[in-house]
């Protein structure tokens, strides 16, 4: 009997070092994350216009305050062409130029109001050092309090996000900034 008990206790104090063991890798790898507030600053790039990002978990895709959206062909591709209408947080002068971007695909949002068909384009944002090539979908948010909002897609690139903090990183990318590149794989979550 009491090899039982020895070899049983011997079994539960290996698994629970196991536990604290795997706790402790987890713990510093995500120590290595930054941690983001649910509202940031960001720059759209490469025009570095800064404006105010909610983060948002409840969304998987992106969205881009996005004005006049037409889609067109050229070369044999889809295309879409859009205004930003978007106020600089620092300057204050709105950036309302037109853009041209490759059609990435398409999204179907349904909601309260019914279903939406939405274009998703390919565009750079700087967050805190890094500037990550992400996908947005374009709409018109005009309505809404923030013109960017961040989906899960993108803060899965980020690190870690906070509920209960905003502004906790500023973002800052100058020309040899870290640049994180659209991962196709992103697309299967």
């Amino acid at each position: 009997m009491g090899k039982t008990f020895l070899g049983v206790l011997g079994a539960s104090v290996l698994s629970g070092s196991m536990l604290v063991s795997a706790a402790l890798v987890s713990d510093q790898a995500h120590a290595e994350d930054k941690v983001f507030g649910w509202v940031e600053n960001a720059y759209i790039e490469p025009w570095g216009i800064a404006v105010k990002a909610k983060l948002d978990s409840g969304a998987l895709t992106s969205s881009l305050d996005a004005r006049d959206i037409e889609m067109f062909e050229k070369d044999g591709e889809e295309w879409v062409r859009f205004r930003l209408k978007l106020e600089d947080q620092e300057s204050g002068e709105t950036f309302s130029d037109r853009i041209e971007r490759p059609l990435y695909r398409e999204q179907t949002v349904r909601g309260a109001g019914g279903r939406d068909e939405r274009p998703v384009v390919l565009m750079d944002v700087c967050m805190g050092d890094t500037v990550y090539e992400e996908q947005f979908s374009l709409r018109d948010r005009e309505e809404m309090i923030y013109p960017l909002l961040l989906g899960r897609r993108t803060i899965s690139h980020l690190g870690l996000l906070d509920v209960r903090n905003t502004f906790l990183q500023e973002p800052g990318c100058a020309e040899n900034a870290s640049y994180v590149p659209h991962d196709p794989e992103d697309d299967q979550s």
